[in-house]
């Protein structure tokens, strides 16, 4: 499946850039290149740059990391929900309040980047045990029904997303 592809009817229109940012990237593919290409960027990434903010109010990059990986756990765990067919609704998160208690700021560049490789390779082994029918499957989360396909693939474009705002906004 690819991202452009997924109806809009998969997920609520917030994650929409994200979605547009794969293009025609395909669901496991995306998520394979994503961590091939998030592991490059934190080996290369000066370990003094983690605490590095661009603005007054602003995650460093080293809370842009943990915020990544907290939101893949999050969508790990709502895929697997709807996967099972639970018709239980499931809530939202506050990101922010789940930065102010990261402690980020206590992590070297290897413990992010261990941790960052261990749930992305957990959230593809996932999404490689699902059969293609069931990616289908919808579930409710934060008030809106949402895809096992689409969660999979907001995955790689939220985490593209903040790529992108790492490169230009925190390595200039």
């Amino acid at each position: 499946m690819r991202a452009s592809e997924l109806p809009e009817s998969e997920y609520h229109p917030y994650y929409k850039p994200y979605i547009d940012a794969l293009g025609e990237d395909d669901l496991f593919l995306s998520l394979s290149n994503g961590l091939l290409v998030m592991e490059n960027f934190i080996n290369q990434l000066p370990e003094g740059k983690l605490d590095f903010s661009y603005g007054p109010d602003k995650w460093t990059i080293a809370e842009v990391l943990i915020h990544l990986i907290d939101t893949e756990r999050i969508f790990q765990y709502r895929a697997l929900r709807f996967y099972r067919n639970d018709k239980m609704e499931l809530c939202g998160f506050d990101q922010d309040e789940y930065v102010i208690e990261c402690e980020a700021a206590g992590k070297s560049k290897n413990q992010i980047l261990q941790e960052y490789s261990t749930v992305r390779k957990a959230t593809i082994a996932l999404f490689q045990s699902f059969n293609k029918d069931a990616l289908n499957r919808m579930g409710k989360a934060s008030g809106t029904p949402m895809s096992v396909r689409a969660l999979g693939l907001m995955i790689s474009g939220h985490q593209k997303h903040h790529f992108k705002i790492i490169e230009e906004r925190y390595l200039v």
